[in-house]
């Protein structure tokens, strides 16, 4: 990823003003659209391929089984299953919100 230099850098600010736009969307389809003009088809499908394995991370699916059913390769189910352990919290509420399950504390890798 391109970094600007470090006297125009603003990082956090620029994120939030990212979040605020995403948040002023009102519909699933004002968020695609957005989505698809803002991101590159490539970006698009990584960002699709990281959502589509939560699911399956939460159902404790093998890394290998997740794999077979998804194409999504194992370095990626991999990252996911760390972010789902160490990160923000992003996927689990967005999950949590979109089923009305909470996902166990940290899906393990049951290969």
């Amino acid at each position: 990823m391109k970094r600007r230099p470090q006297e125009m850098d603003r990082g956090e600010d620029d994120l939030a003003g990212l979040a605020s736009a995403l948040l002023g969307l009102r519909s699933p389809e004002e968020v695609r659209a957005f989505l698809e003009d803002l991101c590159t088809p490539a970006e698009l499908e990584a960002m699709t391929d990281r959502w589509r394995v939560v699911p399956l991370l939460y159902g404790n699916v093998p890394y290998r089984e997740i794999h077979d059913r998804t194409q999504v390769s194992v370095t990626t189910i991999g990252r996911v299953a760390r972010t789902l352990e160490r990160g923000a919290g992003g996927y689990a509420i967005a999950y949590q919100r979109q089923t009305g399950e909470t996902g166990p504390a940290s899906p393990r890798n049951s290969d």
